[in-house]
């Protein structure tokens, strides 16, 4: 059948990527409800706009949205001011501001920043105020105190890791090279003028300074080696395996960085709450304020969480004011922050300034709508707050820092790796095993190339696995901590709508080239007497590995063909 040259055509550009699914977010959905196939096609790229005059009735927002206190630059009490709350919303809901680039069925950008956040300014923005410049003030914060190699998932608010190479140098990560996830701006709040209140469901509430909590007369020290990780570690393995909603700020494309270990110095939570007289009327859960603004459907809030009692009560929450032998960084939540030893990062508050006791776990968006682990038939268009876990304890997991994904290894015989191990909850790495062939044989890591146990830290590790394949192989780690749980052998049993806890085996590709081997030997002695380049593998390079005299040789002693 001839195609008349007449035919309508449809095709774009780029019709031959998004057939191959590279190009995900340009795919119309297929509605087969009906007796015919409808065609839903993406939305077109938002129109900015303004309702001037309801942006306008909020007021003068310098006045409306001052700053709070004097020295807390960049802070905006919101829990105690919902009239403040319905103004921001206002001013939110009456104007369109970019859309998030959709980089989980598209390309991810190859810079650093990988993605800027500009959604996420043009709010702080339009709320203005004290919140004007605070996100000029938070990547010049970012630029002062982190190392200059990290990897800067999102600007704004910031959220980065440190590059795999420097991820396990060091039992300890040093300040600068920690990794931070952050859900708004950075407060900038002086020591002298900094205050915590803890009240709701204590006998006594009260007000502290800094120095008041550490009054070593009042208050015992400390000190606790915690791995802090972020339940995002990883989640680029789950956006690669099938996209999903991931967070809200927005979907940071986690590798294996987002955790790290430091020594923290402050004092124990339990302290402070019997210094108030102790819980009552049923007090159960402990509500955590951060003085960071972070907007979530238009809304604006401060980061607020909650913990149990019973981890308070087992002296595994506490208020930190020195990392690694120094004041906290800016960053990582000075003056004042809480450490919860085991459990998700996201628990850990930065910029702490307000502690309630109440009943239950919190209802605020971050605890009860956010960090949430669905079954896997819970989706976009199902999903409800209550059918995800609520994410609190860390489970086994473990991750592969050196080889990278799909590098060519030149070696003898073994394959040197590096990596960590990490058990939350107050349990630790036990074993660590690694494969060469995808799972099937296993090798562990000898006791002396593991780091120290210890109860709430992960334990980095080396190894050298043998490995006679010339080829692909797939690396595997996996991890048993000393309760006997270690990971789920693949990605796809342990995706999730929300792109949280990766915490299956880590598989890394890589391509062996076993020196040993002397047809390798030889033939990698060809190209370095031609001056030809190894890298990159794929590249085609005109390198004969036998001459035509050798081949001919080869087929007279073994023909191809048999004789009738």
């Amino acid at each position: 059948m001839e195609i008349s040259q007449k035919s309508d055509t449809k095709n774009r550009p780029d019709e031959w990527m998004i057939e191959q699914g590279m190009a995900g977010h340009k795919l119309p959905i297929l509605d087969q409800t009906g007796k015919e196939t409808i065609h839903i096609y993406p939305r077109p790229p938002a129109k900015i706009k303004q309702e001037k005059e309801a942006i306008k009735a909020v007021g003068n927002r310098d006045k409306v949205f001052a700053r709070e206190r004097e020295g807390w630059v960049g802070y905006v009490e919101w829990e105690d001011h919902p009239e403040k709350k319905a103004k921001a919303h206002e001013i939110l809901k009456s104007q369109t501001f970019p859309d998030c680039p959709d980089y989980q069925f598209g390309q991810i950008p190859g810079t650093n920043p990988v993605l800027s956040g500009d959604d996420f300014k043009a709010w702080h923005a339009a709320i203005g105020g004290e919140l004007t410049s605070v996100a000029d003030d938070s990547w010049e914060t970012v630029l002062k105190e982190k190392h200059p190699d990290m990897l800067h998932l999102l600007q704004f608010p910031y959220n980065g890791e440190p590059p795999k190479r420097l991820v396990t140098s060091k039992p300890i990560t040093p300040n600068p090279l920690h990794f931070v996830r952050n859900h708004g701006g950075i407060p900038l709040i002086d020591k002298d003028k900094f205050e915590l209140k803890l009240d709701g469901l204590v006998k006594n509430p009260k007000t502290y300074t800094l120095d008041e909590l550490m009054d070593e007369a009042r208050f015992p020290r400390m000190e606790k080696t915690i791995t802090m990780q972020c339940s995002g570690t990883r989640r680029i393995e789950q956006i690669t395996l099938y996209p999903g909603q991931g967070d809200e700020v927005p979907q940071a494309p986690w590798a294996e960085g987002a955790i790290g270990t430091a020594r923290y110095v402050g004092i124990s939570l339990k302290k402070v709450i019997k210094d108030c007289g102790g819980l009552i009327d049923g007090a159960k859960h402990l509500e955590l304020y951060g003085a960071e603004t972070y907007v979530k459907d238009l809304e604006a809030m401060n980061y607020v969480v909650s913990v149990p009692w019973s981890k308070v009560k087992a002296n595994e929450v506490m208020l930190a004011w020195e990392m690694n032998g120094e004041p906290l960084p800016k960053i990582h939540g000075y003056p004042l922050r809480v450490m919860v030893a085991g459990y998700i990062g996201a628990r850990s508050v930065k910029w702490l300034y307000r502690i309630k006791a109440i009943e239950n776990a919190s209802i605020a968006p971050v605890q009860s709508r956010e960090y949430l682990y669905f079954n896997q038939q819970v989706g976009k268009y199902n999903q409800r707050p209550i059918d995800g876990i609520q994410i609190q304890e860390m489970p086994v997991s473990s991750a592969i820092m050196s080889p990278w994904q799909h590098q060519v290894i030149f070696h003898n015989g073994s394959i040197a790796c590096k990596g960590w191990a990490y058990s939350g909850g107050g349990r630790w790495p036990e074993r660590v095993e690694l494969s060469a062939d995808g799972g099937f044989t296993w090798y562990a890591v000898p006791e002396e190339r593991l780091s120290k146990k210890g109860k709430w830290t992960w334990r980095t590790w080396e190894i050298d696995i043998p490995c006679d394949v010339e080829g692909w192989i797939e690396l595997v780690v996996r991890t048993w901590d000393n309760a006997l749980n270690t990971e789920p052998i693949g990605i796809r049993q342990t995706w999730n709508w929300g792109l949280h806890v990766t915490s299956s085996a880590h598989r890394v590709k890589v391509y062996s080239v076993n020196k040993t081997h002397e047809l390798t030997k030889k033939r990698l002695a060809k190209f370095e007497e031609l001056g030809i380049p190894l890298a990159p593998l794929t590249h085609y390079d005109a390198v004969p590995s036998l001459s035509d005299k050798e081949l001919d040789e080869y087929w007279k002693t073994h023909p191809r063909d048999v004789d009738e």
